[in-house]
């Protein structure tokens, strides 16, 4: 599964699932540009990605705000010269809802990252992916189809996601691109703290059937897989990879 000549942009690749994408994405010899916030995170993947032969290009950006797209794909562009893969991974969790008083404090953050950013993103993306006949993985989660009152708006972001993944399968499919999703379920990642969450892990593992949950590198594959010509006949796909969560909703 050799990405060779292939360039890959990536976003949220500052930690978790986008910086183990990068990396494997790096071992496959693809040429990778990696979008983040964090500079110092961003460069610790970059070393990583060294370690395999591939200097990545860094981009250090606020995917929410509104001059951020366009920006990306130009440094993109302008270093390689091409699109192929474009992986939305970045997203943000916040909680609260409607008996606390609390969704409008994370409504429009969450959805400024979690569900505008992917689309802009991907309209910027369009051409070059057309050119290339690339494709794009989303990353969505378990909750764009099961309910969690304390993080609804999270939630709405990712089945917001999950439909717009599929609408724009169909329309980008007579064109060559292929769009698909990736829903994790409760992957270890920085994200439980990042969100001020007091659950740990260990918590986490033992609400679903399989009693662990899954590490980064695991979610890298699927997006990996999905990203290859091995799957050049999925498109409007959505591959789960959740230790049997969605079992119990």
């Amino acid at each position: 599964m050799s990405f060779e000549n292939k360039v890959v942009l990536i976003t949220g690749a500052s930690s978790g699932i986008g910086a183990a994408t990068a990396v494997e994405f790096a071992k496959q010899r693809a040429s990778v540009a990696i979008v983040g916030r964090n500079s110092v995170k961003l460069q610790a993947v970059n070393e990583n990605c060294q370690k395999h032969g591939v200097t990545p290009l860094i981009i250090n950006a606020d995917i929410s705000k509104e001059e951020a797209a366009d920006e990306i794909i130009k440094k993109t562009t302008d270093k390689y010269g091409r699109l192929d893969v474009l992986v939305n991974n970045a997203g943000i969790v916040d909680t609260g809802g409607l008996l606390d008083g609390a969704i409008m404090k994370s409504y429009d953050k969450i959805m400024n990252t979690n569900l505008r950013a992917v689309v802009t993103l991907t309209s910027a993306a369009v051409p070059y992916l057309i050119k290339s006949k690339g494709n794009i993985v989303n990353v969505s989660s378990t909750l764009g189809t099961q309910a969690t009152p304390l993080m609804m708006a999270y939630c709405i972001s990712k089945a917001g996601l999950n439909h717009f993944s599929k609408t724009a399968a169909l329309e980008l499919a007579a064109s060559g691109v292929r769009v698909n999703v990736v829903s994790p379920g409760p992957v270890v990642t920085d994200i439980l703290e990042n969100a001020g969450l007091p659950s740990t892990w260990d918590e986490w593992s033992k609400l679903v059937p399989l009693g662990k949950v899954a590490y980064s590198p695991e979610v890298a594959d699927v997006i990996l897989f999905l990203a290859s010509d091995r799957a050049h006949s999925i498109t409007g796909g959505n591959l789960t990879i959740d230790n049997g969560c969605v079992l119990k909703s």
